[in-house]
């Protein structure tokens, strides 16, 4: 999901980026959309996503810096049955090397809601490559040690009685 108010699809680069990282390292995309930077659409979108049983990982982009406008945090928090605090921290870590002490600026959450992972990360591309390369396409890979987020977001189905 890409949250803006001014991207359209041929101009959603971060958007396109994310699609494209998470195909190539394997993954299905379930579904790509731009919503409005507006707390109820976000969470609405987002809703639907934590509901459906394909959907294991949310990942959004845009929205979570400081300016009235970026909702994207806000959106979230109330959905999180767990929050990652792991993530914005080393997120904000790692852009630091980056861009400095501008990452302060950056609201970058993640969290657990329905046993969906979702993970809202800055709208430039550059934070999206971090984001992806540096932290979420090892926890979203089953041979990542010590720990990764597969387990969690993936059902265990007993097989049926008498089968």
């Amino acid at each position: 999901m890409t949250v803006s108010d001014t991207r359209t699809p041929s101009t959603d680069k971060s958007g396109q980026l994310l699609v494209e990282r998470l195909q190539t390292a394997g993954h299905s995309l379930a579904e790509h959309t731009i919503v409005k930077d507006d707390i109820y659409q976000i969470r609405a979108a987002v809703s639907q996503w934590i509901a459906a049983t394909n959907v294991h990982v949310v990942l959004i982009t845009g929205g979570t810096g400081f300016t009235a406008r970026d909702t994207t945090p806000d959106a979230l928090s109330p959905l999180f049955d767990h929050v990652i605090d792991g993530f914005g921290e080393l997120f904000r870590h790692l852009s630091w090397q980056e861009i400095g002490t501008s990452t302060i600026q950056s609201r970058a959450i993640a969290g657990v809601a329905n046993r969906t992972v979702i993970f809202a990360m800055p709208g430039s591309t550059g934070a999206c490559m971090t984001a992806w390369d540096k932290i979420i396409c090892e926890q979203l890979d089953s041979r990542h040690k010590p720990c990764n987020f597969v387990e969690m977001v993936t059902f265990f189905q007993a097989p049926e009685a008498g089968k």
